[in-house]
C-alpha cells in the first residue's frame, strides 16, 4: 500500500498542513507494521518467530508466511482497513479546517 497525497486524499486529510503530512504518513506505516506483526505473531510458536526473524529477503519472508501463517494476507487487509476507519473517525482531530 503507497502512503502518500492520494492516500490522504482518500482519507480526507487534503487540508493537512504540508509540514504534518509526511510526519503523519510516516507515522500511519510504522504503525501498520506493528499492528500487523503483533497480530501475525499471535498465531506462531516461538521458534516460528525465531526462524521469521532470520528471514532478511522479503520474497523469502512472503514465501514463509504462505506456508506458516496462510491468513496472513487477511490480517494484512483488515489491519489496514481498520486503521483506516480510525483515521476517518478522528479526521477532524488531524485537520482543522
Amino acid at each position: 500500500m503507497q502512503f502518500d497525497d492520494q492516500f490522504l486524499q482518500e482519507m480526507g486529510l487534503q487540508a493537512m498542513p504540508e509540514d504534518q503530512k509526511q510526519a503523519f504518513l510516516d507515522y500511519v506505516q510504522e504503525e501498520l507494521e506493528v499492528r500487523i506483526g503483533a497480530r501475525i505473531a499471535k498465531g506462531l510458536t516461538e521458534v516460528q518467530l525465531n526462524e521469521f526473524d532470520q528471514i532478511t529477503d522479503p520474497a523469502a519472508a512472503a514465501e514463509w508466511l504462505e506456508k506458516n501463517r496462510p491468513d496472513y494476507r487477511e490480517i494484512v487487509t483488515r489491519t489496514i482497513e481498520e486503521m483506516k476507519q480510525e483515521i476517518r473517525t478522528n479526521r477532524s482531530k488531524l485537520v482543522q479546517e
